[in-house]
């Protein structure tokens, strides 16, 4: 698309939203990789954010929309009670001109508004142990405010997102496949996927038999998808709810795990870099726990460790699927960057049993 309809575009949605007065500018914001995000200033001085939202992977714009009203609504109502900051613990959705959650401009893109959340700052990394703590407080907080909240009324914007056994089906389909001839040379990866196909099954055979109960997960538990106190650092509100959805509590904390106690990046080659940090992943448990404030059952405490393992699991097979593929999915930036990805998770996976217990201890 060329730079002059995109910007008629742009245009077009903002008029959309002039209730909230004129705008006098609209510039690109942040570094997210998934939706086209403006910070917009109005003539009242208000600053916004604007989004495009990505049509090719969240299709269902009505669903997602209402998922995140619904969500921040009841965040809001929960923090009305005791007594905080409504206007910076969530987000805030501004309706069009007309009431409506989002608007559809005349190519069917759609586009949605937020109160901009001032005096806060995010980061792409922690430096210490105490804001690593604070990340895990922020996203455990979040599982507590919304643990009376029905999550069987959302819907999924993507099926399956962390459905392990249906990853692994996905998998070997790859495998059978081979549209890419890249098979052979994977054969230990694959062997190392085949070798764990029961364990895949674990949280959903919890989940049956009632001791792992569906709740609202956020799904992307990020250090970026938090916004934090300019002045003190500290988290204020979790943000980038497109993939809030029906979930377990264990697999947004191993999400977190999975990236922020590895003592190598995701996607390192050299695999003697790669294992869990138990001091990290103390301190993320720690903060998680004390977030969700007594919300979380026993057993869903017991399988914390499990999701960490899963969460990681489900990802290396995700990258390997991909790469079999052809690197549709995941963007790369080198041959055979989703294999390296892959064998990171997998390496982080082979660690993580050796420390079972002490994780189960912790």
């Amino acid at each position: 698309m060329s730079r002059a309809k995109a910007c008629a575009k742009r245009n077009e949605a903002l008029d959309a939203f002039t209730h909230v007065g004129r705008f006098v500018s609209c510039t690109p914001y942040g570094n997210g990789h998934i939706n086209d995000t403006f910070l917009v200033i109005a003539d009242t001085g208000k600053r916004y954010i604007f989004q495009r939202i990505n049509t090719a992977i969240f299709p269902d714009l009505k669903g997602v929309m209402g998922n995140i009203i619904a969500v921040t609504e009841h965040i809001h109502s929960k923090v009305a009670e005791e007594g905080g900051d409504t206007d910076r613990c969530t987000l805030t959705v501004i309706p069009t001109n007309w009431g409506k959650r989002y608007f559809k401009d005349s190519m069917n893109s759609g586009w949605r508004m937020y109160e901009f959340i001032e005096r806060t700052i995010s980061m792409e990394r922690v430096e210490n142990l105490r804001e690593f703590t604070d990340c895990a407080e922020a996203f455990g907080r979040f599982q507590g405010w919304l643990s009376d909240f029905d999550a069987s009324v959302l819907i999924e914007p993507i099926k399956d997102f962390h459905n392990t056994p249906v990853r692994y089906e996905n998998l070997m389909r790859a495998v059978a496949a081979d549209p890419c001839g890249r098979v052979a040379s994977v054969r230990r990866e694959i062997e190392f996927a085949m070798e764990r196909e029961e364990f895949a099954k674990t949280l959903e055979k919890a989940h049956e038999c009632g001791d792992l109960p569906l709740r609202v997960t956020h799904n992307d538990t990020k250090l970026n998808n938090i916004l934090f106190d300019e002045d003190t650092h500290k988290p204020v509100a979790v943000i980038d709810l497109d993939t809030v959805m029906p979930g377990y509590s264990v697999n947004d904390f191993g999400d977190s795990i999975r990236f922020g106690a590895n003592t190598a990046v995701e996607d390192e080659r050299d695999l003697s870099k790669v294992s869990l940090d138990l001091e990290l992943y103390h301190a993320y448990a720690k903060g998680f726990l004390k977030g969700c404030d007594g919300k979380l059952t026993d057993k869903e405490i017991e399988l914390m460790p499990i999701g960490a393992r899963m969460m990681t699991f489900e990802c290396g097979m995700r990258f390997l699927t991909d790469y079999i593929e052809g690197d549709h999915y995941f963007r790369t930036s080198r041959e055979g960057h989703n294999l390296d990805r892959c064998r990171c998770q997998f390496a982080l996976v082979a660690d993580m049993e050796k420390k079972e217990e002490q994780m189960k201890l912790i």
